[in-house]
């Protein structure tokens, strides 16, 4: 940068409120092109806010540190967000006690399939032992992720960059997925995206319907106890499989 604009990022760099204000400036920016662009998913915005917000942080060479001492003011509300969902759920309340069968078959089925897929074939890829365990858990959200990642011995750093685009892959592919299998329920829409596209995902849903949305905080949120509590027994058992 020029002196000028490099003296002005300096002194901007030092105020906690620039993570925060970078933060809702580029998702504001994305939202406008997602809706600009008829909601088309390859435009996610989460996606879209993301690569805007390493540029300038890479072009400015700012610290992480320093952008998140910002940006966790946003960070914080993923909490009160989180339980929010419970209030869609609640409204969904009959047609989810109908189902509750084949959800946990799905939810089980999903799960596993999941981690176990993306173990076996990053270690017949010869991927190591580290980098393995930082993708086991990358269907969960990522507060879960990242700590069962650490308690499996993997990178909860590359944990989190991994949750982070199988979130995106799953918000922007979901819905051709969906259509090639001619699947129309929003409620199975929404539990499958949440099972394979956590908390991305779930956002996703609840553009498409309230319905789904509801469906895929569920699948999240049961998605994240099951893995946590199953990955430690069953990947042992995995390892020694695999050899």
């Amino acid at each position: 940068m020029r002196p000028a604009l490099g003296e002005i990022w300096v002194y901007l760099s030092a105020t906690p409120l620039l993570g925060l204000t970078l933060t809702l400036l580029a998702y504001q920016g994305a939202f406008w092109l997602y809706r600009r662009a008829n909601h088309h998913p390859l435009l996610n915005p989460v996606m879209i806010a993301v690569t805007a917000l390493v540029l300038v942080l890479t072009l400015t060479d700012t610290p992480y540190q320093t952008y998140f001492d910002g940006a966790q003011f946003v960070h914080f509300l993923l909490g009160p967000a989180t339980v929010a969902l419970a209030i869609p759920l609640y409204a969904q309340w009959e047609r989810l006690r109908g189902m509750l069968l084949p959800l946990l078959v799905t939810l089980a089925v999903g799960s596993l399939t999941a981690a176990i897929s993306a173990v076996g074939i990053a270690a017949l890829l010869g991927a190591s032992r580290e980098s393995v365990m930082s993708l086991a858990p990358k269907s969960v959200t990522m507060p879960i992720a990242m700590g069962v990642a650490e308690r499996l011995g993997g990178l909860p750093s590359l944990t989190a960059v991994l949750v982070m685009s199988t979130g995106i892959v799953g918000a922007v592919g979901a819905r051709y997925v969906y259509q090639l299998l001619r699947i129309d329920d929003h409620a199975v829409r929404g539990f499958a995206i949440g099972i394979a596209s956590h908390g991305i995902g779930t956002a996703r849903a609840f553009q498409v319907s309230e319905q789904a949305g509801a469906f895929a905080a569920l699948a999240m949120g049961l998605n994240g106890l099951l893995t946590a509590v199953s990955l430690p027994w069953i990947l042992p058992w995995l390892e020694s499989l695999l050899g």
